[in-house]
């Protein structure tokens, strides 16, 4: 396996893409690791340090030479995936889709490439989380209702991606709101209040103003959880 190759391993390893790697290690942008993977460049020994710095479960012998063992013996860390410790919390630096991004994203939510191009927003967790995360820039007032649960316009909300072998038989729509992007109708934050045996969900706004409609899984690329609302414009 060549140097690059290493890196490039441990990204997939921790579950980061270049941009939230580069800021984990200390680097303000992605260009010295995108070079290094795109291109196959050896990396540097500094840049080498500081990857073993910020993740000392790897050897940083093996890393430059490919000799000895992949992982030292130091303490596996609290964090996961694209948390870092910092003080007694983690943080995650998750890409944001606004909503003038949305339809670029139903092109290339499954591009890597596309995805390192998205800006990035760090969120402060007191937990380990795994799976993959997106913020959702909400538009409209379907899910303001004026209550303490609402999901008010321009609200970015903290999303969880469902996997789609969980999506049947039922999905558990009565613990969370969800983020459906659909193929062609685009990214909805709705509360799924039903759910058949053919796949049609149920999707439902708090606003009474708007109406019940049905979707079907088939035509779903991807299920998120809604986690938490983590920016809210608060001007009257």
């Amino acid at each position: 396996m060549e140097a690059w190759k290493r890196v490039e391993f441990i990204i997939e390893k921790e579950g980061l893409n270049k941009n939230s790697f580069s800021k984990a290690i200390g680097i303000s942008n992605n260009v010295t690791i995108t070079r290094i993977i795109n291109e196959h460049r050896t990396p540097s020994r500094a840049t080498c340090e500081k990857i073993v710095s910020a993740f000392p479960a790897y050897n940083l012998e093996w890393l430059l030479t490919g000799e000895g063992n992949m992982l030292t013996d130091a303490p596996s860390q609290t964090y996961h995936s694209n948390a870092r410790p910092v003080d007694d919390l983690s943080y995650m630096n998750v890409p944001v889709i606004h909503i003038k991004a949305q339809c670029g994203y139903l092109a290339g939510y499954g591009d890597t490439e596309y995805i390192d191009t998205l800006p990035t927003m760090p969120v402060i967790v007191d937990k380990t989380y795994h799976g993959k995360y997106r913020i959702f820039e909400a538009e409209g007032d379907s899910m303001d209702d004026n209550s303490r649960l609402a999901i008010c316009d321009g609200d970015k909300v903290l999303a969880r991606e469902v996997r789609r072998d969980l999506w049947l038989p039922k999905l558990h729509i009565n613990d969370w709101y969800f983020v459906i992007v659909h193929r062609t109708n685009g990214i909805s934050i709705k509360q799924i209040t039903a759910q058949d045996d053919k796949g049609n969900i149920t999707c439902h706004s708090l606003n009474e103003l708007f109406n019940d409609y049905t979707v079907n899984l088939d035509d779903v690329v991807e299920i998120y959880n809604v986690i938490k609302v983590v920016e809210r414009n608060m001007r009257l």
